[in-house]
């Protein structure tokens, strides 16, 4: 039994207690809301700067060595991501020693000295040059599809910038950046696990109790004007081709998002879904492919991701975009549904026993205003019909939709069938109505 508890501090700092008493572990997690979309023009990748800085030594733990050794000590290994919109500091701790990972967190985010700033220039350089090639050029295809969804914004920037941003910060920047948006009211602490809830509020409030500022409010918001179907190709010397193709999706609070985790499914959910049946098992043109949904505030996109031999580039486009036709145009079998909501609710009972995965649900999910239990997404889940599916799918995949990104050694001519392919799809994707 999952019991979620929440308190709010008098600086506006929301804390949760997810409480899992089966379990023999704690995670800690702090959410801020702040991620490459909140980087200024010019400064991209500074959200993600800062996360690496903060792990470089405090007043308390003047070196990483101390501030790792102090992690160990309790029985963790602290980490943290930077995505779009957030970033998180997370650790899983021994039970007994919540109070003393609270104290070494707000160590990291309320007193860090951020040394050594020309060293993890250096190590993020080494980060960004992997979605490099060697004339210079960016060939990740998240990075690409993003900068076909979200021209000249934020979201079309790479999180971790570029090799000239990461250059070009200083120590200024740094300071600034976190004066703006690491405040209490732009953050949820949640601890998820066998935690006593009241020793967690208590240690909350004793060490961030005097944290204070408030949040800048500078998101762009983004657009979603794009009107025909986009295609980018990037040279690379693989021996494979990278094909994306990410379809203009829906905000976070769309109602149309919980059939969008169903459709994903369909399509990659596993060794009995529609694309592994089709690209693996019936053609043998791939290992695997798979599909992601990223849902923002304003915005969102559904990308479908694969590699595949330079021969079999338009072969798998034409067979990707046959099945995202098909869920427009044919209702979905019942027993197919049942099969995929029931693999949903399993995976969904099976997030009760991760600490990670509750932290997730309910502290990112408190920062982003969207926290549900998991008996909230079954029943929005199980009341998707086959209509529904194809409803969502009409509008998710029209043709307008589409932003296509190849990278690897394809050649021209198969950049001129696949603009054929996709413009045969165009006049046979049905109108909506």
């Amino acid at each position: 039994m999952i019991t979620c508890h929440r308190k709010t501090l008098p600086n506006g700092l929301r804390l949760i207690a997810t409480e899992l008493p089966h379990l023999h572990s704690v995670e800690i997690a702090v959410y801020l809301k702040v991620g490459g979309r909140y980087d200024s023009i010019g400064k991209a990748g500074l959200s993600h700067f800062l996360e690496h800085m903060l792990f470089r030594g405090t007043l308390d733990y003047p070196t990483t060595l101390e501030l790792e050794a102090a992690f160990e000590a309790i029985g963790g290994s602290v980490n943290a991501a930077t995505d779009s919109d957030s970033t998180c500091f997370y650790s899983r701790i021994h039970p007994d020693k919540t109070a003393e990972a609270v104290k070494i967190f707000a160590s990291m985010l309320l007193r860090p000295t951020m040394p050594g700033i020309d060293i993890e220039k250096k190590i993020i350089t080494e980060e960004a040059l992997e979605d490099i090639n060697e004339r210079g050029e960016d060939i990740n295809l998240d990075n690409l599809a993003s900068k076909l969804l979200w021209p000249g914004h934020p979201l079309g920037m790479p999180t971790v910038g570029t090799l000239e941003t990461i250059d070009g910060f200083t120590d200024e920047d740094l300071r600034s950046h976190m004066e703006k948006f690491y405040v209490p009211l732009n953050a949820v602490i949640v601890a998820a696990g066998r935690i006593d809830r009241n020793s967690f509020f208590a240690a909350c409030a004793e060490h961030f109790g005097s944290w204070s500022g408030e949040p800048e409010k500078s998101m762009i918001e983004a657009t979603d004007d794009q009107t025909a179907p986009q295609t980018l190709f990037a040279k690379d010397l693989d021996s494979q081709v990278g094909l994306q193709i990410a379809f203009r999706g829906f905000p976070r609070n769309d109602r149309r998002i919980a059939p969008c985790r169903l459709i994903r499914r369909i399509l990659c959910g596993g060794g009995s879904s529609r694309l592994l049946m089709s690209l693996r098992e019936r053609l043998g043109i791939v290992y695997s492919v798979s599909a992601g949904i990223s849902a923002y505030e304003e915005t969102g996109c559904f990308a479908i991701d694969l590699s595949t031999a330079p021969e079999n580039l338009t072969l798998a486009v034409e067979e990707v975009l046959k099945e995202t036709s098909r869920l427009a145009q044919e209702p979905v079998h019942p027993d197919e549904l049942v099969r995929v909501k029931n693999g949903y609710f399993f995976d969904l009972d099976y997030s009760r026993d991760s600490t990670y995965e509750m932290g997730v649900r309910y502290g990112w999910g408190e920062l982003m205003g969207i926290l549900r239990d998991i008996e909230e997404d079954q029943a929005e889940a199980a009341a998707v019909s086959p209509g529904i599916l194809r409803q969502t799918a009409m509008t998710l995949f029209a043709p307008r939709n589409i932003n296509l990104v190849a990278v690897g050694p394809w050649k021209a001519a198969d950049k001129k069938e696949v603009k054929k392919i996709i413009d045969r799809y165009a006049k046979k994707f049905p109108a909506a109505g």
